[in-house]
């Protein structure tokens, strides 16, 4: 017989239930920074050949050098908005391997590697960080659809969205989820519960990612919740959550197959903490990390960052050099500097074009100052 005396002890020690939380959530690991493997069953499990390990090692190489080529179009005028994913390449592009081209992807600002890696034109991405509206049409270069949203300027909307989706995926038996991407500022915004929440009380097919990247902007992780994990939030929607080290490709490509066959079996959605570092400033827009962090703290994660372990990981293997990688490198700033010339290259929007966008159908006070701007050539 239960002890009544000893339960009501424990449910009013609530010191105790605050340390619980730190055992709760244990990290998923699985490529220590060194590149040596610490659990070969969860190898095993992931089911990755050779083949699979370079194709996520150049999916990341990939994110690596758009962020390279970015910032450095973003200092000279040439890009739009931007936001750097340095350091997060594993969370990002080692996840989304685990997914295909009928999963639909609900991606934020910082999310722009994972929607090319689906066939998304890069000159279309760069006309997006530019507010051109072809930035907005998400087909392939043969104009094949491309299961993207635009990526959410505001922080959070996407969970949301993705809860819409994929209880539609639900209700049609597709074999296919939702996935969505926010970052540890996003787990603050309303839009995120109720998104989680939607989807878990429905058993809609979708995996949550939380990029757990240390700051939103400018305000740490510790001062954004009292809660010690962000995976626990998912357990107040009722739906299975864990914490991954974000800064291993193969952990955080394990925890992404096992919840998309989870949500694709009808058990509903799955929330994954990706535990990484925002290596560089959160945008281009004029922010300034040594404002708000050290720089000793910077140098001490790129020391954690995801490709110096993968490269280490599958070196060793043998199936992978220096000079794989430096032609590979040369392949995608050749590819880069193409599809900057096609962005350049595309018709500026006149503000007749914009009057056109805003509305399907144009009320009569539009109509006519679509037909003025036409005629002064605007």
């Amino acid at each position: 017989m239960v002890d009544i005396v000893d339960t009501n002890k424990k449910a009013l020690d609530f010191d105790n239930q605050i340390a619980a939380q730190d055992d709760t959530f244990p990290m998923l690991s699985v490529l220590a920074a060194d590149g040596a493997i610490v659990d070969e069953t969860a190898v095993k499990r992931a089911e990755l050949d050779d083949d699979d390990l370079i194709n996520i090692m150049k999916r990341m190489l990939l994110s690596r050098q758009l962020d390279i080529r970015s910032t450095k179009l973003a200092k000279q005028g040439r890009f739009g908005f931007f936001a750097p994913t340095a350091g997060q390449e594993a969370s990002q592009m080692a996840s989304s391997y685990a997914f295909n081209d009928d999963d639909w992807l609900m991606p934020g600002y910082r999310d722009i590697p994972q929607i090319i890696v689906k066939g998304w034109p890069i000159w279309k991405a760069i006309l997006w960080s530019r507010g051109h509206v072809l930035g907005n049409v998400f087909t392939t270069a043969d104009d094949k659809p491309v299961n993207s949203w635009m990526p959410q300027i505001i922080i959070g909307a996407q969970y949301v969205e993705a809860a819409g989706i994929a209880l539609g995926l639900k209700k049609r038996q597709k074999d296919a989820v939702v996935y969505a991407y926010t970052g540890d500022g996003g787990t603050s915004q309303g839009d995120f519960y109720e998104g989680i929440n939607f989807a878990g009380a429905y058993q809609a097919n979708a995996v949550f990612f939380v990029q757990n990247n240390g700051y939103a902007i400018s305000t740490p992780r510790r001062l954004q919740t009292a809660a010690k994990h962000l995976a626990a939030k998912g357990w107040a929607a009722g739906i299975p959550s864990l914490v991954v080290d974000g800064n291993d490709p193969i952990a955080m490509y394990l925890a992404a197959k096992e919840a998309r066959t989870w949500a694709t079996s009808g058990k509903g959605p799955v929330l994954i903490e990706a535990i990484t570092d925002r290596l560089e400033p959160h945008s281009t827009a004029g922010d300034d990390p040594l404002r708000y962090r050290t720089q000793d703290d910077i140098d001490a994660w790129w020391q954690k960052e995801p490709l110096i372990r993968m490269r280490k990981y599958i070196t060793t293997k043998g199936i992978w050099d220096q000079e794989k990688e430096d032609t590979y490198i040369a392949e995608v700033n050749t590819l880069i500097d193409e599809q900057i010339k096609i962005a350049d290259n595309v018709p500026k929007q006149k503000i007749s074009d914009f009057v056109k966008n805003t509305l399907e159908v144009p009320s009569y006070a539009m109509s006519e100052q679509i037909k003025r701007f036409e005629s002064e050539g605007k």
